[in-house]
């Protein structure tokens, strides 16, 4: 990743150094992998009050039509994606793939409906190349990049009594609504949504009001900072993917089980059925099927299998039947959690298999996702 000085900083560093943050390289920026009280505490903080994230990695990108009509902004991305983007209604927000023409995923995204413009919120890893995506395939809209607005999440089953302390407009948010708020007198464009399976908020900002937000929000003596690995940790027990582990461009969104994020419009027999890249394989893998599929797993054990690691439908480790995608020990479990891909014949919930720890086997289990339920505010 290079050198400490050759990593981008987010409008949150010197929060992050002044709250003692262990910082690490990630997808170019040094981002805090935790903080003094540690993952699992941060983690079990997040499940039982509420965390404040540093999300200002990830790439903010607004949409125009140069129509002037926001419908054909979405026409346009549904080249892209196989979402329904022309039914999203204004204030609402909706999850997606970019594909390519194999069906594989080149990022996920969310995608909010504004009035008048679409705003998408990607992958840090894979920013530019969504940007340069977009810019060389929707000739008729304005593509603009948004460098200079920071990105907070706020998640936990407290997250609302503090976001409706700054705005009481929080407080009416249901499961992916999106809302201008005002939060210490900075105007923020706020999803009810996240990343970690909790009840939250995401909170995009001007980077210039990103610190002075962040430190309000701190005021709440039942807010502390989370990082990077407890991020992971509660995402994993979630059932959520992470691009370049989970899912990439060997990956379809069937076989991942996003299925349920392709409505009925986009597929066969659909008012806007396919035309986006790779629909012919993704159409017919929903309709036929797929060889291998995204499962939860649950390790025996105390030991977290990571990822890479081969699983076995037999103990003598013979018959390779997939491999583990993410891992980690789930402290809301208390146990190892983890996700993978397995032969479809061996992809039933409660299968038992075998994974190969450091050239042993370790009894696991697949198990439903999300392997914690979420508590999103429906």
């Amino acid at each position: 990743m290079g050198t400490d000085s050759s990593l981008l900083h987010t409008p949150l560093h010197t929060l992050h150094q002044d709250f003692g943050g262990k910082m690490v390289p990630f997808a170019g920026y040094a981002m805090p992998l935790q903080y003094a009280d540690g993952i699992m505490a941060e983690h079990r903080h997040v499940r039982e009050h509420v965390g404040l994230f540093d999300v200002s990695h990830m790439g903010q990108v607004r949409i125009r039509p140069r129509s002037g009509h926001v419908e054909d902004a979405a026409l346009a991305l549904e080249r892209l994606v196989p979402a329904d983007i022309v039914a999203l209604k204004p204030n609402r927000q909706r999850y997606t793939q970019f594909t390519n023409p194999s069906g594989g995923i080149l990022d996920d995204l969310m995608v909010i409906a504004q009035e008048d413009c679409l705003l998408l919120v990607v992958n840090a890893a894979c920013k530019q190349a969504d940007f340069a995506h977009l810019q060389d395939n929707l000739a008729d809209c304005l593509v603009e990049p948004l460098p200079d607005r920071a990105l907070l999440a706020l998640q936990g089953p407290e997250a609302q009594d503090v976001l409706s302390s700054f705005d009481a407009d929080a407080a009416t948010m249901r499961f992916m609504d999106v809302c201008m708020l005002e939060i210490d007198g900075a105007r923020c464009i706020v999803s009810r949504s996240g990343y970690t399976g909790e009840d939250g908020y995401e909170i995009s900002l001007s980077a210039k009001d990103a610190d002075r937000v962040a430190r309000q929000l701190l005021q709440h003596q039942q807010v502390r900072l989370i990082g990077l690995g407890a991020r992971d940790s509660l995402r994993l027990e979630a059932g959520l993917c992470l691009y370049g582990a989970d899912i990439d461009e060997t990956t379809t969104p069937v076989e991942a089980a996003l299925e349920w994020s392709i409505q009925k419009s986009r597929r066969t027999g659909g008012a806007r059925a396919g035309g986006f890249p790779g629909a012919d394989i993704i159409l017919e893998q929903l309709e036929k099927g797929v060889t291998r599929r995204r499962v939860g797993l649950l390790p025996t054990g105390r030991a977290p299998v990571r990822h890479g690691a081969p699983l076995y439908a037999d103990a003598a480790l013979a018959d390779k039947v997939g491999e583990v995608t993410s891992g980690a020990f789930g402290p809301t479990l208390e146990a190892p959690v983890a996700m993978g891909y397995v032969a479809t014949p061996h992809a039933g919930i409660g299968t038992e298999l075998v994974a190969e720890l450091r050239g042993r086997g370790v009894a696991t289990r697949v198990a439903a996702l999300p392997l914690v339920p979420a508590r999103f505010r429906r």
